[in-house]
């Protein structure tokens, strides 16, 4: 594994790439934000929103994907009291069990900012089903959530008539992704996003699921995801994580405090909503070399809260920890038996990057602190 000079994403992450001089293509699009004329770009989101604005009469003229979370409230806040537009909200809840926080959060961003909330609850038979075809055959637990993130509001747009969909950031662009390509604010292609299209329908037929359990899933034809403006937030303002976060905070906004410490993240105000979802975020460690510690101390380097050694240690003491609250939540949820989760987990271990220890515990071969 070789790491960012800069940063601490690996190479092993899915689509990343480096320069010549050993620098991710994520940091080097935070450093070229410093030369965007933000306030020409502002101006495009205004233009945008006035030729959205009132189209439906008094009903919705904008649709906003949120999860409750930080990035959320800071979306709705320029949708609703920034551009002045009258969005409804769309949100796809994973039948997890909810943290104190994740309750308050969801409920707290429709009364903060006055928007309806539209919220899929899965088929929670189909959803079991499913986390074990995905998690045991492709290490993805929460495929079906994470694809019916990705659908269920365009769809959802389509049957309101809110052509305006707003997303917060381009994944791939800010933190690097096998999509990553020059900065654009449509969102029109957020379905080739590798966490949304990476297990095809067909393979997931058979074991009791029919189509007819995955029709949430399966996007709307080209055509009419063409009928939508779909945009992202991120390439109209500049986009900072951290920032969301204090905003979210200022308008009742709640991290984890006193509730959850987290041992395999680097903070504790993202992803804070559910706990088994967690195991998903962490899933990226076995197969890659690195989870939700790296991906955090990664950004906190590009905004200049840590710098690189600082960030080290957070990662050599985090990110291989999976909580065990978050397994014994989704152990609880599918039926699993700890002892056959941690077996399926087994087998996800690269053996490329991968080696176990005299105590028989998986290692890295070429950690980031050697």
């Amino acid at each position: 594994m070789k790491y960012c000079k800069k940063c601490t994403i690996p190479d092993t992450r899915p689509g990343i790439k480096f320069d010549q001089d050993g620098i991710c293509v994520p940091c080097k699009n935070h450093e070229r934000k410093a030369q965007v004329d933000y306030k020409a770009r502002f101006k495009e989101l205004e233009k945008l929103c006035d030729k959205y604005r009132g189209m439906n009469g008094n009903s919705y003229d904008c649709a906003v994907a949120v999860s409750g979370g930080k990035d959320s409230h800071f979306q709705v806040h320029i949708m609703k009291e920034v551009m002045k537009m009258n969005p409804v909200l769309f949100t796809v809840e994973d039948n997890f069990t909810m943290t104190e926080a994740g309750k308050h959060n969801l409920k707290n961003i429709s009364e903060e900012f006055g928007c309806n909330i539209i919220s899929l609850k899965p088929d929670i038979k189909t959803q079991k089903k499913l986390m074990k075809i995905t998690f045991e055959k492709y290490g993805k637990p929460t495929w079906f959530i994470d694809r019916l993130i990705y659908t269920y509001p365009i769809n959802m747009a389509l049957k309101f008539n809110t052509p305006l969909l707003v997303y917060g950031e381009d994944v791939s662009y800010e933190y690097g992704g096998s999509d990553s390509k020059e900065e654009t604010y449509s969102a029109k292609h957020i379905l080739s996003n590798g966490v949304a299209i990476d297990i095809s329908l067909e393979e997931l037929m058979g074991g009791g699921i029919s189509k007819q359990d995955l029709d949430l899933t399966i996007a709307p034809s080209k055509e009419e995801i063409n009928k939508l403006d779909p945009i992202y937030l991120s390439y109209f303002l500049p986009w900072n994580s951290y920032s969301n976060y204090v905003f979210a905070k200022s308008r009742g906004f709640h991290d984890l405090t006193g509730e959850w410490d987290r041992t395999m993240t680097a903070e504790n105000f993202d992803q804070v909503d559910s706990i088994a979802y967690l195991v998903h975020a962490w899933m990226k460690y076995p197969k890659f070399g690195h989870a939700c510690a790296t991906d955090y101390t990664a950004r906190f380097i590009r905004y200049g809260m840590l710098n690189r050694e600082e960030a080290i240690k957070i990662i050599k003491q985090k990110d291989h920890a999976l909580d065990p609250k978050a397994v014994e939540d989704f152990c609880k949820f599918t039926g699993y038996s700890e002892t056959e989760f941690w077996t399926i987990i087994d087998k996800f271990y690269n053996r490329e990057i991968f080696e176990k220890d005299s105590f028989g515990r998986w290692v890295l071969k070429n950690p980031i602190w050697k």
